[in-house]
């Protein structure tokens, strides 16, 4: 495929995307568009979804670190973790509740959240650096979400859509490194009251630092380094939850807390409705 013919097939994929967030709607899997290229491909689609959201005067505020988990890196046959986007008006602030309707498919994970205080802007970082970079950390649930039906998704199709982000919901209690070690941690996901998901700071890469890193790295390399005041979603903890209307989940991690949030339930019709 010609340069030419990779523009065209990213503007295409983008456009495809957008219609299915707009429509609520899933579409296929759009690896086919992209002819099963590699995950640079993707990333490109990624850009232009990026950059289109800033020309509408969206607000970047960071990113988010996709395929932490080793099982799932087997499962779609890659060996690195992917990233995306996240942008302030995904952020759900606790207590306030998600709209019916507003995601296509979502699945809740539970993460740590890296706040930096100074930027990241070296190609070979550091533990020390990053340590040193980070202002605080969150507990955090994401709300992951796929505008692919039914979440049949390559490397290839979750990179296109923006990692398959969705919204997210940080903890308000802030936490030094120096109180709390990430890769020890224990972390307990409930939905509705029920225990659905449990892990530590080593299932997401051996620690959320390592993960962290990498996203440094990758994208210092990329000449799009991290920023001061950016949030880094560092990846699940343990295996996500599919979530529906009414649904409530509440994340403790060790050493950094609680964070929680609903799914408003669907209102009922009247009988005049």
């Amino acid at each position: 495929m010609s340069v030419h013919e990779s523009a065209d097939a990213a503007t295409k994929v983008a456009a495809v995307l957008a219609e299915a967030a707009r429509t609520g709607v899933p579409c296929p899997p759009v690896r086919a568009l992209l002819r099963d290229q590699d995950v640079e491909a993707a990333y490109a689609v990624q850009r232009l979804y990026v950059d289109r959201a800033v020309a509408e005067g969206r607000r970047l505020v960071g990113r988010k670190i996709g395929l932490t988990s080793p099982a799932v890196q087997r499962q779609l046959g890659v060996d690195q973790p992917d990233f995306g986007a996240l942008f302030a008006d995904m952020a759900v602030p606790e207590g306030q509740p998600i709209a019916p309707g507003r995601l296509l498919q979502p699945k809740v994970e539970a993460e740590v959240a890296l706040v930096l205080g100074t930027d990241l802007p070296h190609r070979d970082p550091t533990v020390a650096d990053l340590l040193r970079a980070t202002a605080f950390a969150l507990p955090a649930l994401e709300i992951v979400d796929s505008r692919i039906a039914d979440w049949d998704i390559t490397i290839v199709d979750t990179v296109a859509d923006n990692a398959s982000c969705g919204l997210y919901v940080l903890g308000g209690t802030p936490v030094p490194l120096d109180r709390v070690d990430l890769r020890a941690v224990a972390m307990t996901l409930t939905k509705n009251g029920e225990t659905v998901s449990r892990g530590t700071g080593a299932d997401c890469l051996g620690s959320p630092l390592t993960a962290a890193l990498w996203l440094a790295s990758t994208l210092a390399g990329m000449g799009d380094p991290l920023r001061a005041g950016d949030i880094v979603l560092t990846g699940a903890l343990g295996p996500m939850a599919v979530a529906a209307e009414g649904d409530a989940f509440t994340a403790r991690i060790e050493g950094l807390g609680t964070v929680s949030t609903v799914f408003a339930p669907v209102a009922a019709e009247g009988p005049d409705s």
